[in-house]
């Protein structure tokens, strides 16, 4: 409908490629009808060596690039790594790794904007650094807002956005946490990404689910579509086991409350499209990484078959909440074939 807000729809490639080649990768897009993704982990050339985005060449972040215009598709952001080290070099049971700051700040975040110029995209998505593991977050705000500010320095020297996802056992694992970070850093290409089933995960009912969102309302600049539903037999002792979590489902039947943050983002989405646009994204874009067949901490897979259901899911959830969002038509066919 025309008085609609409009969403933009996007997915992590590799959710929906069993062997994650380019060409498989982008093909599931495409079929789904999807214009817009984020790279993570691929094949480019089909040699069946997998790289994170990050870590292409020059010539591999080409020939990418490449393949986007065959296949009808913009890059929404780079789905990066930064922020998943530790802020303290101490032995905390942990297997994340400790790298010291200044050598951080010139090999991957410098690594993750070349791959974001190359690709064509403003937004890099980020998360908010591990303090020691299952110890309290606050006391280790101020070093996590000092390191993310030099990170969003670099990021705004180059015209780009550093946005920090809301997941387990980070400094930024709550919506009250997060947007402190957002709020203490102070940088207008800082924004936030909620995504429900990374609350979820943390055994939060639909109603402490939305809770997160509407604090992190504010500060806001796209949202993942993940859900997962609470296993009453795991027993909770405030540390996520990425690993072990089993459960994620479509965002129709989990715990996150998918449908109540949609309906009330439906009211807001008009301020943060104006907000996104001024930072030089095309719009406000949900994601969808759904983990449907596996999660992880630095990835997920769904499957071509997984990717198509979750992506359904969220459609019906946006048509039933009045949102608007476009798929692929024939016009679009008729374009890339040049008629």
């Amino acid at each position: 409908m025309a008085d609609n807000p409009k969403v933009l729809l996007s997915a992590f490639a590799d959710e929906g490629a069993n062997r994650k080649t380019a060409v498989e990768q982008l093909s599931v897009l495409a079929a789904i009808g999807l214009r817009y993704y984020t790279p993570r982990f691929v094949d480019v050339g089909g040699s069946g060596e997998v790289k994170h985005v990050v870590d292409l060449s020059a010539r591999e972040l080409k020939q990418l690039a490449k393949l986007h215009d065959e296949y009808g598709l913009q890059v929404t952001s780079i789905g990066s790594r930064i922020g998943k080290v530790k802020l303290l070099d101490v032995e905390d049971g942990s297997h994340n790794k400790f790298v010291p700051f200044a050598k951080y700040l010139k090999t991957e975040v410098k690594a993750t904007i070349r791959a974001a110029q190359a690709l064509g995209t403003r937004l890099i998505r980020g998360f908010s650094f591990y303090p020691p593991l299952g110890e309290d977050k606050w006391p280790y705000v101020d070093q996590a807002v000092d390191q993310i500010g030099q990170i969003a320095d670099l990021c705004a020297s180059e015209e780009l956005v550093y946005a920090l996802e809301i997941e387990p056992n980070l400094v930024g694992e709550t919506g009250p946490l997060l947007a402190e970070l957002v709020r203490k850093v102070n940088r207008s290409n800082v924004v936030a990404i909620f995504d429900g089933g990374n609350v979820a995960a943390q055994n939060k009912n639909p109603l402490q689910c939305f809770e997160e969102y509407a604090a992190m309302r504010n500060t806001l600049g796209w949202l993942h579509i993940k859900d997962y539903m609470v296993d009453p037999d795991l027993e909770w002792t405030g540390v996520v086991d990425e690993e072990r979590l089993k459960n994620f489902v479509p965002a129709t039947v989990g715990d996150a409350g998918h449908e109540r943050i949609l309906r009330d983002l439906r009211d807001h989405l008009p301020r943060l499209e104006r907000k996104m646009r001024r930072l030089g994204a095309p719009g406000v874009f949900l994601e969808l990484e759904p983990h449907l067949k596996g999660g992880g901490q630095f990835g997920g897979f769904s499957g071509p078959d997984g990717l198509g259901v979750a992506a359904r899911a969220l459609c019906s959830i946006l048509d039933y909440v009045e949102i608007d969002y476009d798929l692929r038509t024939f016009d679009d066919i008729r374009q890339l074939r040049g008629f």
